[in-house]
């Protein structure tokens, strides 16, 4: 896992090695790989102990996530790429050594024997694009949350790191956290018997949506390649509502409040419970409604709060689960067990398990985990059973990655995040399914029914077209 640097010093201190041995009856026994005091020093890293990585997607998430990558001293930081220059300026300022591309393709056709791992911190809709180009040329991926922009690219993912025996890591970080580890000793030890419904809620969208698509032609800034950011997605004038954050609350390149903080307050549900895909689901959100009283669609940004139910079928004995989502500030109801002056979960969000024998509650990210009521916590002894992560989640994927594929126990390998994933964006789905009207309007609430296997609504078949999108020319998935 080096890169092919034919004449550098190590390389030089490495024939030299070679040819002592040799000559020596010790040559028998002679290692394979240069040992660290040869190099230089205790704590100096060989070349063949060192992952090289680069990071598409320089700014911004994309700048904590490599600097959390670069903790780790195997860890060698060696390329960058950015399409906006102004987001990229900290990276580049903090890994001056590495050079700089602004077109991740690029990147890999001429660098790809000198990168053994990328990290993918762009917005949604060029995630698989960036994914699937790291991934055929055989890099280890970690890719942020959503894992994509649309299930059909979720599921292409998940066959693709099979496929390519690639070590995948989603960013959805609070799955290595102790508490959702505690969370599941707690479900395990029976002390709320079979969960039968979750409810999920999150402040988010705290950027603009619910509102129309920008009319006015604006300049793009000298720095942006606005080409290269719409990626895959359709090509529209550059807007500066769409950057560096806007892109999350409009359809053609986000996911919505569901997309992005799904990925964290739902993990415990799909981490604790038998559960994997859903086989229906339904939603309503806000409307806006015009002087007339006739309805404002705007399909190009999701609405700015919305309610979603999932069905998920029970496995081995146990009951179906449903399960509610709600976002822009809407809450579920206080459970009757959860004191008046309790909080009941965090600002970003929160999640409640009922069960056959009782209910658990926890913040954004599995945190703080209690039974209700609280007293119930009182005391209460929990024998730790699970292994934790105290290296955390990006150092568990740089140890993954050195050890090789299968190797290794991850948090949320794609094996786990893609049909995770996968039943978030259904939720979207339902979401985008309802302006496309056919001869009527879409009656709300309406439940689309999904075959998971193939990938497809069963009962209103225009909602198909939303599985997945063709990308732009020039692009492939």
């Amino acid at each position: 896992m080096k890169p092919n640097r034919k004449n550098s010093p190590q390389n030089d201190l490495k024939k030299s090695r070679r040819k002592f041995l040799k000559t020596s009856a010790l040559a028998v026994t002679a290692f394979t790989i240069v040992p660290r005091f040869v190099l230089g020093g205790k704590n100096h890293i060989a070349p063949s102990d060192t992952l090289y990585i680069a990071g598409i997607g320089a700014g911004g998430k994309g700048e904590s996530d490599l600097t959390e990558c670069a903790k780790s001293p195997n860890v060698k930081i060696s390329f960058l790429c950015d399409v906006d220059d102004r987001r990229a300026a900290k990276s580049r300022l903090n890994f001056p050594d590495a050079p700089y591309y602004k077109d991740f393709r690029k990147m890999l056709d001429k660098e790809h024997k000198n990168i053994d791992a990328v990290t993918i911190s762009t917005p949604d809709h060029t995630h698989a694009a960036a994914a699937m180009a790291a991934m055929e040329k055989g890099k280890h991926v970690y890719v942020q949350k959503p894992l994509t922009w649309s299930i059909s690219e979720a599921r292409t993912l998940t066959e693709a790191a099979v496929k390519y025996k690639i070590v995948t890591q989603m960013g959805n970080q609070g799955g290595s956290f102790d508490d959702v580890r505690k969370m599941k000793e707690m479900y395990d030890d029976g002390l709320i018997g079979d969960v039968t419904r979750v409810s999920a809620w999150t402040n988010r969208p705290i950027w603009p949506q619910g509102i129309p698509a920008p009319s006015e032609i604006q300049s793009t800034p000298n720095e942006l390649d606005w080409d290269l950011w719409l990626g895959p997605a359709p090509a529209i004038p550059y807007y500066s509502g769409y950057v560096p954050f806007g892109w999350r609350g409009w359809t053609a390149f986000g996911t919505g409040a569901l997309g992005d903080m799904a990925c964290h307050i739902l993990d415990p549900a799909f981490r604790i419970l038998p559960i994997d895909y859903p086989s229906d689901v339904e939603c309503s959100f806000t409307g806006i409604w015009g002087k007339n009283f006739n309805e404002v669609l705007i399909p190009e940004s999701f609405p700015s709060s919305s309610v979603m139910y999932f069905t998920f079928p029970g496995k081995n004995g146990k009951p179906d689960i449903k399960l509610s989502w709600m976002d822009g500030g809407i809450k579920p109801e206080r459970p009757e067990e959860l004191g008046a002056d309790e909080p009941m979960g965090d600002w970003s969000g929160g999640i409640i398990m009922e069960g056959t024998k009782g209910k658990m509650i926890a913040d954004c990210y599995g945190r703080n985990p209690r039974l209700l009521p609280t007293s119930k916590m009182d005391n209460l002894v929990v024998d730790q059973k699970l292994k934790r992560v105290p290296e955390g989640h990006y150092i568990q994927w740089v140890n993954a990655c050195m050890k090789g594929y299968g190797k290794a126990e991850l948090s949320s390998p794609f094996e786990y995040a893609g049909p995770f994933t996968e039943s978030i964006l259904l939720g979207v789905l339902a979401m985008k399914s309802y302006y496309l009207r056919e001869n009527e309007k879409y009656p709300g609430r309406r439940k689309l029914m999904w075959d998971a296997k193939n990938m497809k609504v069963t009962n209103v078949d225009i909602a198909n077209s939303l599985v997945k999108r063709e990308p732009r020319a020039g692009w492939v998935i």
